[in-house]
């Protein structure tokens, strides 16, 4: 099924059959696995640490029937259930953007940090801790930051997430090319990243340092409130994306064709930039840059579903999204000692594979993949 480029989209042999995919009794078994996997990882999120608590502790601390040990219930209210909830919708928000960015693309390796706004908003943060920090950080990636704090965290990597995305709006009122802007997007993430090995060069080592545990990612040390931010901002973002389902349907059968169908490729183009731009900068202000995430999720449903069709698409890397991310947060935690590996080096370990085994598999199959 060619596109407007005339190359092959990887997904071609199910595009054919959108409607289809699994029999209906087995998909929704799937999804019934997947909603139950995403529970039990939420459980044993709250059971593992390096101290770990009973099941029957934690259900009674979630119920407020509290327990005996006040320790316990501070771990599992302070630390543990955040890091469990913020995971959840971490990993959600950047599966569900690396499948609108896959969709619109048509290239199995795009993912939400494409257009460089994950580079725009590590330079937002790289500005407020390199020059602004102060020699005493915190080591917590939303610690206090010299006198912006964790909000202030938060707002630099949207406004640098958000600079980019604008840029990336006004050229797109000019060029109509996907491919064209996809690689404007790569030239904006590699300026960003051009300032920050400039400002690190100069700042102090201390606030290097300070930055580099940020750059490692986390789904810890977001307090309560800002939760509720990104809560809110990825719960707009999921809602949007899934009302795209259409669309993306329409897309996955070439431009050309889906405007002969009456869409307005232009204005679905630009609310798939908006959504995705919401969904991975806010991760991002928050967690820091996540990787892998966003690219393997949607092929991992792909080949889980054998199908295309973004109404179970969407929904399925909601789920598979979050579980993988809470997955890789306990391995990070490693439970029962008290060290924590850079989250980023375990989500790679998961993702790095599937990249891999999409490339070769596609290589098998003949198929041209769009760079």
């Amino acid at each position: 099924m060619p596109d407007t480029r005339g190359r092959s989209w990887p997904v071609t042999k199910t595009a054919e059959r959108t409607g289809s995919g699994w029999p209906v009794l087995r998909g929704s078994i799937s999804m019934v696995l997947l909603i139950a996997s995403l529970a039990a990882l939420f459980m044993l999120k709250l059971v593992l640490g390096s101290v770990a608590i009973p099941v029957s502790d934690v259900v009674g601390i979630l119920l407020g029937n509290g327990s005996d040990n006040a320790g316990w219930v501070a771990i599992v209210l302070n630390y543990r259930l955040p890091t469990a909830v913020v995971g959840i919708f971490a990993g959600a928000s950047l599966a569900v953007a690396g499948l609108l960015m896959q969709t619109l693309f048509r290239n199995p390796l795009a993912g939400p940090d494409v257009f460089g706004l994950s580079a725009g908003a590590s330079l937002g943060v790289a500005v407020v801790v390199l020059s602004a920090g102060t020699a005493g950080a915190s080591s917590t990636i939303l610690g206090n930051l010299g006198p912006f704090g964790s909000i202030g965290i938060a707002v630099a990597a949207s406004i640098g997430s958000g600079l980019v995305l604008l840029m990336i709006l006004i050229a797109s009122r000019r060029i109509r090319s996907s491919m064209t802007i996809l690689i404007l997007g790569l030239m904006f993430g590699y300026t960003a990243s051009s300032f920050i090995s400039i400002l690190m060069h100069f700042a102090l080592a201390e606030r290097i340092q300070a930055y580099t545990v940020w750059s490692f990612g986390s789904f810890g040390g977001a307090t309560w409130d800002q939760i509720q931010v990104l809560v809110l901002f990825a719960s707009v973002g999921l809602l949007v994306g899934a009302c795209q389902v259409k669309n993306l349907n329409a897309l996955l059968l070439g431009e050309q064709y889906a405007e002969s169908m009456g869409l307005d490729f232009r204005r679905t183009r630009n609310v798939i930039f908006v959504t995705t731009a919401v969904l991975s900068g806010t991760v991002t202000a928050f967690c820091g840059p996540i990787a892998f995430i966003g690219i393997a999720v949607p092929h991992l449903c792909r080949a889980l579903f054998s199908t295309a069709n973004h109404a179970v698409l969407v929904p399925a890397c909601i789920l598979l999204g979050a579980c993988l991310a809470v997955a890789a947060d306990i391995i990070a935690s490693v439970p029962g000692n008290e060290i924590t590996l850079p989250l980023n080096a375990i989500t790679s370990l998961i993702g790095a594979p599937v990249v891999i085994w999409v490339i070769f598999s596609k290589n098998r199959q003949g198929m041209e993949m769009s760079v």
